[in-house]
């Protein structure tokens, strides 16, 4: 039965974690699909980009991954120090470089 991330992070234990995520139904994340010939191998590259810049935005830092055909696969160390250290302006406009926000965090006075 599927438990909440307070319960399965334990920073106090570690702050290393293996994390997977896995295509289904016979997708292909990238590589070639032997069944219809098609090739997918471009879209390597974009997961590598995305995972550095979202660990340049959040307070984790890549210490491993692997992009597979059809899985990736990511050794992450959270960084508590860094996250407990950013004002509240800092976790807006980090907050913003990924998403647009509310009209309330896109009117706050950012500095």
């Amino acid at each position: 039965m599927p438990q909440p991330r307070k319960n399965q992070i334990s920073l106090i234990d570690t702050p290393y974690y293996h994390c997977v995520s896995r295509c289904v139904r016979r997708s292909f994340l990238c590589g070639e699909d032997k069944f219809t010939g098609r090739s997918y191998e471009h879209r390597r590259g974009w997961v590598e980009e995305r995972l550095l810049f979202l660990s340049s935005v959040f307070s984790i830092d890549i210490c491993a991954y692997a992009v597979m055909s059809n899985h990736t696969h990511v050794v992450l160390c959270v960084d508590k120090d860094s996250a407990e250290s950013w004002s509240t302006e800092e976790v807006i406009r980090r907050w913003h470089q990924l998403y647009q926000g509310t009209l309330l965090t896109q009117t706050a006075k950012l500095s």
